[in-house]
């Protein structure tokens, strides 16, 4: 070889070394952590998926910004719609898998989830549910966590406050009889009245987006209850509460899970006051982590968090938290560390998982007075 060969292979030996090591001090490679988050952003669920997004997104900005599972390390979620079907969550969890996501969060509804779960666990992908409550979810198995509280343990908790606050001696039920939520919502509602001596006078159902809920609101009222429990989602909720008012009711209006929602005060307006609810989320527990939750979220989007934002945002904190324990980003492992959580400092309190992976965390007990949930009890 001549000397003139051997200079210039030296030469492109020497800048490729120096363009390698100009190219690592220009920035350290980002490692990103891919969550796929599947809840209904259209469709008559979409006051839940939109707040539950954002409650996402707020909790991704800060985990990246404070580096808490690493230097250089990052979550990112990527969204797909589920609108308010069964259909629409396995078709969106089927895309979101085959993206090689570590982690899924969602889906919006039970019924959702009774559907689409079992292709997570199947794959063996981790789920934190963040809105399904009723039985059954965690069952579905050993990948399958949430972080929403059962429905039958609110609302057990809703009807001894206000019993024992309102003396509730007799009560009537309506309930949407096609929906998982709402099933489970009058099934809760049944086992907690007769735990706390409430005579049931008459059950009502309907069916989810029915427009008129006269009918039944007349035979329920004809009894003269001093409370009517209503299982629906927002939409019905705002309806039926507007029409039992309209009727001349001025008794107690007890929500299940579906109440909780903003749009039931704006759309429901002074209708809304006197609606007893229970949450697993309230904006006045005294704890740094829910002030700095809620002064962060008001200053991003302008308006205040409900318990669907809270719950959401505290689901992506919990897969920090186990992406940090386990440091990987292999499903396996963070199945492991979230099983592991004890005692996290979140929104909702100090949050664990059980060894079924229920959640443990404090739930409340609110009524709807002025324009805002203001607590019973916690």
């Amino acid at each position: 070889m001549t000397d003139l060969k051997k200079l210039m292979i030296s030469s492109f030996v020497l800048l490729a070394l120096s363009m390698m090591v100009f190219s690592s001090c220009l920035s350290p490679a980002t490692s990103i952590t891919q969550i796929g988050s599947f809840i209904g952003l259209t469709g008559n669920i979409a006051v839940y998926g939109e707040s539950q997004k954002k409650g996402i997104d707020l909790a991704v900005e800060e985990i990246n910004a404070s580096d808490y599972i690493g230097k250089g390390k990052e979550i990112k979620v990527i969204y797909t719609d589920t609108g308010a079907s069964e259909d629409g969550a396995v078709s969106a969890i089927q895309d979101l898998m085959g993206r090689g996501v570590s982690g899924l969060i969602g889906p919006t509804l039970s019924s959702q989830a009774f559907a689409a779960d079992p292709l997570a666990q199947k794959d063996e992908i981790p789920l934190i549910g963040i809105s399904n409550t009723v039985p059954g979810i965690v069952e579905m198995g050993n990948y399958i966590f949430r972080c929403s509280l059962p429905e039958s343990s609110v609302i057990a908790n809703t009807l001894k406050t206000a019993a024992a606050q309102y003396n509730i001696q007799k009560a009537g039920i309506l309930w949407g009889q096609d929906e998982d939520l709402t099933v489970a919502g009058r099934d809760a509602f049944i086992s907690a009245a007769g735990q706390y001596g409430i005579e049931i006078l008459d059950e009502e159902s309907f069916n989810t987006g029915d427009a008129d809920f006269q009918t039944q609101l007349n035979q329920i009222i004809s009894l003269n209850p001093e409370a009517i429990c209503v299982a629906a989602l927002a939409d019905d909720a705002v309806n039926i509460t507007v029409q039992m008012r309209n009727l001349g009711y001025k008794g107690l209006i007890l929500g299940n899970n579906g109440f909780n929602s903003s749009k039931l005060i704006l759309q429901a307006g002074e209708s809304a006051n006197g609606i007893i609810v229970g949450t697993a989320w309230n904006k006045d527990l005294d704890t740094p982590q829910n002030h700095n939750f809620t002064d962060a979220f008001e200053k991003k989007f302008g308006s205040k968090p409900d318990q669907f934002a809270a719950q959401s945002y505290t689901a992506v904190w919990l897969y920090a938290q186990a992406i940090s324990s386990a440091g990987s980003s292999n499903p396996a492992a963070i199945r492991d560390a979230l099983a592991g959580i004890r005692n996290l400092e979140t929104p909702l309190g100090e949050f664990s998982f059980t060894e079924n992976r229920e959640p443990v965390s404090l739930s409340a007990v609110q009524i709807i007075q002025n324009g805002e949930f203001i607590i019973l009890t916690q």
